[in-house]
C-alpha cells in the first residue's frame, strides 16, 4: 500500500513538473488578434501576457473609440489565449495524473 502511495506521489510530482514546463512553453506561444477593420492589432502569449499593441493613427484621434477597440480586441485575444492555455494544461495534467478520486485540482 505504501509503495502505491509513493508511486502516486512520484506521478503527481512528474505531472506538476510537466505542467510547469508547459506554462514555460506557453510564454513562447503568440496569439494575434485584430479589430474587424485592422485598425488595432494585439499580440499576447498563451499565458495572457501582452506582447504588442499596434494602433492605427486614426484611432488616436478618438479616445472613446480607441478604448472600445482596446477592450474588445484584448478580450478576444485573452479568450483565445485562455482556451489554448487551458487545453494545453489539461492535456498535460490528464496524461500525468493517476486516477485518484477527488483529485480534480487540474480542472
Amino acid at each position: 500500500m505504501f509503495g502505491d502511495m509513493m508511486g502516486m506521489m512520484g506521478k503527481l510530482k512528474e505531472a506538476q513538473k510537466k505542467v510547469e514546463e508547459t506554462k514555460e512553453r506557453l510564454h513562447t506561444v503568440l496569439i494575434d488578434e485584430k479589430s474587424n477593420d485592422d485598425k488595432l492589432k494585439v499580440t499576447i502569449t498563451a499565458n495572457r501576457t501582452i506582447k504588442s499593441i499596434d494602433i492605427d493613427d486614426e484611432l488616436l484621434q478618438d479616445k472613446d473609440m480607441l478604448e472600445d477597440y482596446l477592450i474588445l480586441t484584448l478580450n478576444k485575444a485573452i479568450e483565445k489565449a485562455t482556451n489554448v492555455h487551458e487545453a494545453e494544461i489539461a492535456a498535460v495534467a490528464k496524461e500525468g495524473m493517476p486516477n485518484i478520486p477527488g483529485m480534480d485540482m487540474f480542472k
